[in-house]
């Protein structure tokens, strides 16, 4: 902050104060700035998805142009799903750098990122695939409890990961979701003594219920799919997804699987009522 003189007027000073960031500020300083505050597993992502553009474009933010935006998101390359995601964090930067006037203006305002099928149908797995997956992993607690809390709890492999045992108290799981957001989860009666019974005498409050990276949790899930024999390349995520379906069609309100999911939007919720919806019109029809 600028020193304020003893002849700086009321108005003056308040202007210094209102500052959001010294002139001086450089495209490091900012994305620090940008990402401060999101999780450890968005800060990852999205610094890496500002390091690819800067590694193609070579320019600093303040001489970046529409032109240099529109070629690098033709060379992207990828899945629709992951340019999608990289152009979203250049924009959400560049939002930001314009709002506190680092740049005269927004110029990602203007790009469009590839459009992204929704696949959530494919996502979903059935209650019996779910409980193929429990079978076989009967013999090895810990695989068995994570998949279990996956499913049960509608847990993020992120928040699964950084659930310490103190955060699981009288049945409930005080869950740190995105954006440093906690929810409280119920648990089902057999899901709390399951994860009890891992616990055992030595664990401290502190320590992490599943004391592994996310890496090795998908790792976990990946394997159980397997060996219960199904085919498509099943993700933790899967199994939020699963619970969100599964709920809703066992009566489930919106709102309970909203707050369960620590959804932003119950929008975002009532995607699962169309994923695999249970009627049709075609039902209507004679062939």
């Amino acid at each position: 902050m600028l020193p304020v003189s003893a002849t700086t007027s009321s108005e003056e000073e308040a202007a210094i104060v209102a500052l959001p960031i010294p002139p001086s500020t450089t495209d490091d300083e900012l994305i620090a700035l940008w990402l401060h505050g999101k999780s450890p597993h968005t800060m990852r992502a999205y610094a890496e998805d500002i390091a690819a553009y800067r590694a193609v474009s070579g320019k600093t933010l303040r001489t970046t142009y529409l032109s240099d935006l529109q070629k690098y998101a033709d060379v992207l390359q990828g899945m629709p799903a992951t340019r999608a995601r990289r152009l979203k964090a250049l924009k959400s930067l560049l939002t930001f750098a314009a709002k506190l006037g680092y740049l005269p203006f927004n110029v990602g305002a203007a790009i469009r990122g590839p459009k992204v099928g929704n696949k959530l149908a494919e996502r979903i797995l059935t209650e019996a695939q779910v409980a193929a997956m429990l079978e076989v992993v009967e013999e090895h607690p810990r695989d068995h409890a994570l998949i279990r809390l996956l499913y049960n709890g509608g847990l993020r492999v992120s928040e699964l990961v950084g659930l310490l045992w103190r955060n699981l108290v009288d049945g409930v799981a005080n869950v740190a979701g995105k954006g440093g957001k906690t929810r409280v989860v119920r648990l089902s009666r057999g899901v709390w003594t399951e994860l009890q019974a891992l616990r055992g005498d030595e664990a401290d409050g502190d320590d992490r219920v599943f004391p592994m990276t996310t890496c090795n949790a998908w790792k976990r899930v990946k394997r159980a799919a397997r060996l219960a024999g199904i085919q498509v390349a099943v993700s933790p995520h899967f199994l939020r997804h699963s619970h969100g379906t599964h709920a809703l069609r066992r009566g489930a309100d919106l709102a309970t699987v909203r707050d369960t999911l620590g959804h932003e939007s119950i929008a975002t919720t009532g995607r699962y009522l169309h994923a695999r919806p249970e009627k049709s019109s075609g039902d209507y029809l004679p062939f």
